[in-house]
């Protein structure tokens, strides 16, 4: 039973800032328990998990209205119920959800020291006189 269960991940900032104290949150189906739910996530993605929170969501009433023609319809509808698991992984633990946009992160940083590095290069080179003409540049300065 226990790897049938549909783990799909939750991706969004909050569970972004989550993930980095190991937490993951996972939208389950409605009819899954925390124990299912954590021997779900240790058989497919090999690690171990030390706590999970269930969250019930009850979804949002909705009204429906149609205009055809002389006619309008007004119905009351319903969004779907959402059931979200926050499991917690045991120190060392980690899963690849978010490693793309760390990666991404990390190369963006790497490409803006090198940009800093360029820049002060070439300040550095404009603050020092050229070799080349120095006599010239002094008798600029003493005009």
């Amino acid at each position: 039973m226990s790897k049938t269960i549909a783990l799909k991940p939750h991706l969004s900032e909050k569970t972004y800032a989550l993930s980095e104290k190991r937490v993951y949150v996972f939208s389950v189906p409605l009819d899954v328990n925390k124990h299912t739910v954590a021997r779900a996530v240790e058989a497919q993605f090999e690690v171990k998990v030390t706590e999970v929170n269930i969250v019930n969501i009850a979804g949002k009433a909705k009204r429906i209205v149609s205009l055809t023609g002389k006619r309008s319809v007004n119905a009351n509808g319903k969004r779907n119920d959402i059931k979200k698991a926050y499991v917690t992984l045991a120190e060392g633990n980690s899963l690849p959800f978010f490693a793309a946009v760390d990666e991404a992160a990390e190369q963006d940083q790497a490409t803006q020291e090198k940009l800093d590095k360029v820049a002060a290069k070439a300040a550095d080179k404009e603050a020092k006189p050229a070799r080349r003409g120095i006599r010239r540049a002094k008798k600029e300065e003493d005009k």
